[in-house]
């Protein structure tokens, strides 16, 4: 939402005595108190589900589920599960990036609108469906969250089967960032001794051999010249052709890969479900924001549905999820709520572009009347395509994301 003045706030108070902040046409004031305040947003007419793009058929499966009356947390399993399964996808269960050690350690997390409740798992190895255990979580036990080794027992306990989920392809992936990269220890973004990368001096801390994500036109030839070197590097290591270019920005832009689900049936019924491998090269135990309630997942099954894809410690420090659907519990839609939630990783940097261009955040969005956003912190990845999401709402499509960015274009990389 747009920063708020004294007027602007005294306005907003009396409104919300009132009981009538974000009631448009059509819709039921919330004179009662925050009790009733499900009834300004009423269901909609035909489910609706936000999320990633998958590239395989799980969203049109899903919303069938939801037409044939099942239930929302389910619906969003079965995307999650869906990108879980393919080993090419490189940001979740099998297939997924390693940390540092070379071992695949998974972080999940579901909210369960009609019931209320809520599961995570973290830093979990050897099992590939985190989203599944993180609900399993939620049913079986008095916990929100388990991690580490006491998620890997507890998930055998409930017959899941160990694996391993690095594959030929992470693993060579691995080995090329292993030759190249000095990992993420020492200063971070947001340490007054962090410094960028310069060409021709030595490298410095944690992201030093990092490129931006957003490179600006002055930076676009150190970019073109670290991604040719990797190329060659991948070259003279075997890694196939087809698999190179990938490698390489890879390494340049360690995967912050995830996959959100929100789904919301026309009873108002909403769920939430967030899995993911993590931020690729990690320090072993690393938890991001994807397991955390609140951040990475967030339902309130009387307001809205809200995930996040991107940099995890970035979400954490503001609470995304949560502050998503709290702007809209006052009134924001989903797209000011999302905006409003980028502003403030931005704030956190005091808007320096200089840190800004190597994050990457994208929220997606759904309330309780159907109303639905995809934002993002820049209008494009680091490669130059267009950040995009996907929609079902009775016609599956793919939406660009609204954004508070401007990002570069393709003809500043050599792929």
């Amino acid at each position: 939402m747009m920063s708020t003045t004294r007027r602007d706030f005294l306005s907003r108070t009396a409104m919300m005595a009132a009981g009538t902040v974000g009631v448009g046409a059509g819709e039921t004031a919330n004179r009662n108190g925050p009790a009733d305040i499900s009834l300004q947003y009423q269901p909609p007419k035909k489910p609706v589900i936000v999320t990633r793009e998958t590239g395989d058929d799980t969203v049109a499966e899903a919303y069938a589920m939801l037409e044939r009356g099942g239930d929302t947390l389910n619906a969003a399993l079965h995307i999650c599960q869906g990108r879980e399964d393919d080993p090419n996808d490189h940001s979740v269960g099998l297939g997924g990036l390693p940390n540092e050690d070379g071992v695949v350690e998974l972080d999940a997390s579901v909210m369960h609108g009609p019931t209320r409740q809520a599961g995570a798992v973290g830093a979990v190895q050897n099992i590939r469906h985190a989203a599944l255990l993180a609900e399993t979580v939620m049913q079986r036990t008095a916990h929100v969250m388990i991690v580490g080794n006491g998620a890997e027992k507890f998930a055998v306990d409930e017959g899941f089967q160990r694996e391993n989920l690095l594959t030929d392809d992470a693993r060579k992936i691995w080995l090329l960032w292993k030759e190249h990269s000095n990992g993420w220890w020492g200063p971070g973004l947001d340490s007054p001794d962090w410094k960028p990368p310069a060409v021709g001096k030595p490298a410095q801390g944690p992201m030093a051999r990092l490129m931006p994500r957003h490179p600006s036109e002055e930076q676009a030839p150190m970019v073109k010249d670290a991604l040719r070197r990797l190329s060659e590097m991948a070259d003279r290591m075997g890694i196939r052709p087809d698999l190179r270019r990938e490698a390489a920005l890879q390494v340049l832009w360690p995967t912050t890969g995830t996959i959100h689900v929100s789904a919301l049936n026309t009873k108002g019924e909403m769920s939430g479900a967030t899995t993911t491998s993590g931020l690729a090269w990690k320090i072993p135990g690393r938890l991001g924001d994807s397991p955390i309630i609140g951040a990475g997942c967030y339902t309130d099954q009387d307001i809205g549905s809200a995930g996040a894809t991107g940099n995890g410690e970035e979400n954490i420090k503001v609470a995304g999820a949560h502050t998503i659907v709290d702007q809209m519990r006052q009134g924001a839609t989903p797209k000011e709520a999302g905006m409003e939630a980028l502003r403030r990783i931005a704030r956190n940097y005091n808007n320096d572009m200089t840190k800004l261009r190597y994050l990457d955040m994208i929220y997606y969005i759904v309330r309780r009347d159907g109303a639905y956003a995809g934002v993002s912190l820049w209008s494009t990845r680091g490669t130059g395509a267009r950040k995009n999401f996907v929609v079902h709402d009775g016609t599956l499509r793919t939406e660009p994301c609204d954004y508070l960015y401007e990002g570069t274009t393709l003809s500043m990389h050599p792929f």
